[in-house]
């Protein structure tokens, strides 16, 4: 804790900066000012086509991608645990004619892919001699492959940049210039009559982006990615609905490198309102905004019973407003809200387990709601600010879900919240209220009819201007930086967009998505119920280990088409599998979120991601709550919205309390099965469901007034203690 510069004591700070991935390098010389500008410059270069200078969608997609893999490669390592250890990895004496082998490979594939341009320029020649692309071509990916052979054979180094990673940042940009130089002729033959050099540099493409998201985001969507290319080529051989008639190599790669797959929707997000909203991300981050909405939540909740765990639900509801993963949300305030958690009495893993439940619900907060939002928007066609605005009263029950878990578990354990003189005063955070104006500016611009982009700009710019009024200002030093900060947030989204689109592309090549669709029809033809339970399982596996955006968008390919043909509205349909999408990161076995607040609390990481799970059992129900009651998605007039609102915000409550075993003074296991009756009699939605529901509470809620004993509170020593580990 600090002081600021008007004496107000000052709790957070730095609590947004971009926390370090294990594998990201410390550069320094020549090759951290190389990336620095690059990093510039790719940011630079996409706000300049999405605001002044428009480019053609597949050549916009195509450098976005190329250039995500060059930083990719450059800023992190290959990563494998198993060398690191003294000696391990081939002798320098064989690596070193190994990398020349591949660089000259790849310089030789680099000169064939510029030549056509020097040719056409000069030469007047529309296309280049056959044998120019039947050399470039294989030397592009023989290169690549020995490239990424070397770099897993090599021990990893965080302080400079390998030859091998230079060599695969170099294939990158190949593989963009044959695109670019043959973009009207891949767009009619690409899966259909593909040349040999269309099928090796597509493969070479592809490898490529498999490795960089495995550096970035983990091997779990690298493995289920290369499970889908498996699934595209043994299709012939597979039982029931999963069999098709397989395809050849040269067509599936091609096929992936056009607008159904890599170049699709996936990639059109990341390459326009991903990169966009993570340089406004990064603008606040520059001018601390992050720092002012966790120093906002301490004074506003910090002093209630169990006040750094509500702080935790408001922070990272205000920083899911700026920050795309859920991970990063426990990262960026969980460091300061788990410690204080257990300092009033939270054990270990219920610190970490609300961070990461608070922090989860972040990626459905309006306004900008991580990327998947956006991704929705792409794919349904339904415009964003209704999106915008469908997801308000589910984010509101979940968050208010979350808040009831935290209150009661505090009441049941006697837990205090912190002094206030340890506390910012609100009055004078109240006068830096205009922080809030970029979103403030942003959610105004899209509800007066502005294209999300012209509004994500509008907001940007307010945010520099916003930063003049702080110590923090952000001058052109400051801008350059906050642009450097943009492209290392956004590349490994990007790299998982691009990979998610190979998914994408192999759904929509084998038609396995229609048919999983006339599945869940036959499911429900037995219950309807049962195939939304039967969805919900689907997306949650697809999510587990993978970041919010791949496994939405996955899960849109293969689960909501099903939905949609049961004649859910595509609206309803799409959040729903967006809902267990986000959710899959407090989901165990593989819960990323949880499992990064138990690092930070200290805390066993399965026992923690059963206790997120408990807390944000609300995620679980909500989706069916909006299903059978579309009013939570504003798509009713408004007493029925009104109504159901009301009537969730006592089921939500309710469910908190048979969770939490407190419901007005402790309950026994029969009053808590009663009250979680009640609470899912609500889900329906119906006035006679709800009136019973209600029923039941209040009579629980007499029965305990009237009849029960209430047990003296047992001391926090008793409750608070766990052992770490």
């Amino acid at each position: 804790m600090a002081n600021g510069t008007d004496g107000e004591l000052i709790i957070a700070r730095d609590v947004d900066d971009e926390p370090a991935s294990g594998n990201q390098r410390s550069l320094t010389g020549f090759s951290h000012h190389f990336v620095f500008w690059y990093c510039v410059a790719y940011t630079s270069w996409h706000l300049l086509v999405l605001n002044v200078f428009p480019l053609e969608t597949w050549a916009f997609r195509t450098l976005h991608v190329a250039g995500g893999l060059g930083i990719g490669f450059l800023v992190a390592t290959h990563a494998v645990p198993r060398l690191e250890r003294p000696g391990g990895g081939l002798p320098e004496q064989l690596l070193r004619p190994l990398r020349l082998v591949a660089a000259v490979l790849v310089a030789v594939a680099l000169l064939a892919m510029l030549a056509p341009f020097g040719l056409r320029e000069l030469a007047g020649l529309p296309n280049p001699p056959p044998w120019v692309y039947a050399i470039g071509a294989p030397a592009l990916l023989a290169g690549t492959g020995l490239a990424m052979l070397l770099a897993w054979l090599t021990p990893a180094d965080t302080s400079r940049i390998d030859p091998a990673d230079w060599t695969m940042a170099a294939a990158a940009v190949a593989v963009a210039l044959y695109l670019l130089f043959n973009l009207q002729g891949l767009q009619f033959r690409a899966g259909v009559m593909p040349t040999r050099p269309d099928f090796w540099v597509t493969l070479a493409g592809v490898a490529l982006i498999l490795e960089c998201t495995r550096r970035l985001a983990g091997l779990a969507l690298v493995v289920i990615s290369m499970a889908f290319i498996l699934y595209a080529f043994v299709g012939p051989w597979l039982p029931g609905f999963l069999a098709h008639s397989g395809y050849s190599a040269d067509r599936f790669f091609t096929y992936l490198y056009t607008d159904n797959g890599i170049l699709g929707p996936t990639t059109a997000v990341s390459s326009t309102y991903i990169i966009l909203f993570i340089c406004f991300a990064a603008f606040l981050q520059a001018s601390k905004v992050g720092d002012y909405f966790v120093n906002f939540a301490f004074a506003a909740a910090g002093h209630a019973r169990g006040g750094p765990a509500k702080v935790a639900v408001f922070a990272s509801g205000l920083m899911g407003m700026i920050n795309g993963t859920s991970a990063g949300n426990v990262v960026a305030t969980g460091s300061l809200t788990i410690p204080l958690m257990k300092r009033v009495g939270y054990r270990a893993r219920s610190a970490a387990g609300i961070e990461a439940a608070a922090s989860t619900g972040g990626q459905i907060m309006p306004p900008i709601m991580g990327a998947g939002a956006f991704i929705m928007a792409e794919v349904t066609g339904i415009r964003y600010t209704e999106i915008a605005v469908a997801a308000l009263i589910p984010a509101t029950l979940y968050f208010i879900s979350i808040y009831f878990m935290v209150d009661l578990e505090a009441q049941r354990t006697g837990m205090k919240g912190l002094p206030r003189d340890q506390l910012p005063r609100f009055d004078v955070l109240a006068k830096q209220a205009y922080l809030f104006v970029p979103i403030v500016i942003l959610i105004a611009a899209l509800f007066m009819g502005y294209s999300v982009i012209r509004a994500g700009t509008l907001s940007l710019v307010a945010a520099v201007v916003v930063s003049w009024l702080t110590p923090h200002r952000l001058g052109p030093v400051g801008i350059v930086k906050a642009l450097n900060l943009t492209a290392t947030m956004a590349v490994q989204l990007i790299a998982v967009c691009a990979c998610a689109g190979i998914i994408v592309g192999v759904i929509g090549l084998t038609g396995v998505g229609l048919r999983f669709s006339a599945m869940l029809l036959t499911v429900a033809d037995t219950s309807q119920f049962l195939a939304l339970l039967f969805a919900m399982g689907i997306s949650l596996m697809l999510g587990m280990g993978m970041p919010t955006t791949a496994a939405y968008a996955v899960a849109a390919s293969v689960v909501a088409p099903g939905l949609i043909r049961l004649g859910i509205e595509p609206l309803i349909a799409h959040f729903f599998v967006f809902y267990f999408a986000v959710i899959s990161a407090i989901t165990p076995p593989v819960a990323l979120a949880a499992y990064a607040g138990a690092a930070i609390a200290g805390s066993r990481a399965l026992e923690t991601s059963l206790t997120a799970f408990k807390l944000g059992l609300a995620a679980f129900i909500v989706p069916f709550m909006f299903f059978y009651s579309p009013a939570l998605l504003m798509m009713d007039t408004w007493p029925a919205i009104i109504q159901s609102l009301a009537t969730a915000c006592v089921g939500v409550f309710m469910l908190s309390a048979a969770v939490q075993g407190w419901f007005f003074g402790r309950t026994s296991i029969l009053l808590r099965l009663v009250i979680g009756a009640a609470a899912l009699l609500m889900i329906e939605g119906g006035l006679v469901t709800d009136l019973v529901g209600i029923g039941l509470g209040g009579a629980v809620f007499l029965w305990q007034r009237k009849m029960a004993i209430k047990e003296p509170d047992l001391p926090i020593a008793e409750t608070a203690r766990e052992p770490v580990g």
